[in-house]
């Protein structure tokens, strides 16, 4: 299996020499290349055309948010994987909006860092566990949203998939969960997506944590 191909993006020399080190300890990650601007990112991910951009959202000539739009339509195989230590809803719901495939905070452990990767590589998308920890809540009682909700147009089945999702759930894992075929959640999927009008499982995973109930 080949590794992923890595490029790191952060306005920090001593950051981006911090997760070279630290990355560079598991053959499953080849970084490739660094950059401390969008423009530099931009031009990087032009050139090394890399597997997965590992992206801050606070840069010296610009935010990240423009980055990874201009990534995502330049390089359409390219993963963006955020890691920032903004947690705050609105930094989040923009990296989202902008087509990042997943969504970290800087706390997180090398390991975990890895799998991550790994799985933004392989078509997952991520959120932070620290983020994710109410939509978990919701999950385990129910989902049950009250009034009028961006989320109406969801069947009760279709909700429970998409919470799933916004756990960070494989389409397998979702179907152990359901008891459902990774055909019929892939079905699922694809009906959410029309009817909130998203393209991504990541946008989806967003949009669920900001319009559920609070």
């Amino acid at each position: 299996m080949k590794p992923v191909r890595l490029l790191i993006v952060d306005d920090h020399e001593v950051v981006r020499v911090g997760l070279r080190t630290l990355l560079g300890r598991f053959q499953s990650i080849e970084v490739v290349g660094e950059a401390g601007t969008a423009a530099a990112a931009i031009a990087e991910t032009k050139r090394l055309s890399p597997d997965v951009v590992l992206l801050d959202v606070r840069l010296p000539d610009g935010n990240g948010f423009d980055a990874c739009r201009q990534i995502q339509e330049m390089a359409t195989d390219t993963r963006v994987l955020i890691l920032t230590s903004f947690a705050d809803d609105d930094v989040v719901f923009q990296s989202i909006a902008a087509g990042a495939d997943g969504y970290l905070l800087k706390e997180i452990d090398g390991e975990g860092l890895v799998k991550a990767i790994e799985k933004v590589a392989a078509g997952q998308s991520i959120l932070d566990p620290a983020i994710t920890r109410r939509v978990m809540s919701l999950v385990k009682n129910g989902v049950e949203p009250i009034g009028k909700t961006k989320l109406d147009p969801l069947s009760p089945q279709e909700l429970k998939v998409l919470a799933l999702v916004a756990e960070g759930k494989t389409n397998k894992e979702i179907g152990i969960d359901l008891s459902l075929s990774d055909k019929t959640i892939k079905n699922y999927l694809s009906n959410i997506l029309d009817k909130l009008q998203l393209s991504r499982r990541s946008q989806a995973a967003a949009f669920f944590v900001q319009h559920s109930v609070r």
